[in-house]
């Protein structure tokens, strides 16, 4: 028997989404943009900021302050790769 529920109860559209969905999409999404680079990579990595940020904002009521101290560290993280490959794109 598994005990499976929700991290966070709800009836968005996420939450018909099942999780490893969601983890190699966004997986999918950031070796890609890391990959690539360029326009592309952070494109793509921007899209992901957005995403997250989305998230974040949405869920952060519900959210425990050491929860939403991991989130904003991780989307930090995020940021700085994504700026880190902006300064790395090649100009003429």
């Amino acid at each position: 028997m598994t005990n499976k529920r929700p991290l966070l109860p709800g009836d968005g559209p996420l939450a018909r989404v099942r999780p490893v969905v969601a983890f190699v999409l966004v997986l999918g999404l950031f070796i890609a943009g890391v990959w690539l680079a360029g326009t592309v990579g952070t494109v793509l990595l921007g899209v992901l900021i957005i995403g997250a940020g989305v998230l974040l904002a949405a869920t952060w009521k519900v959210l425990s302050p050491a929860q939403r101290t991991l989130r904003v560290v991780v989307l930090l993280v995020l940021v700085v790769i994504t700026v880190e490959l902006v300064v790395k794109i090649p100009t003429r």
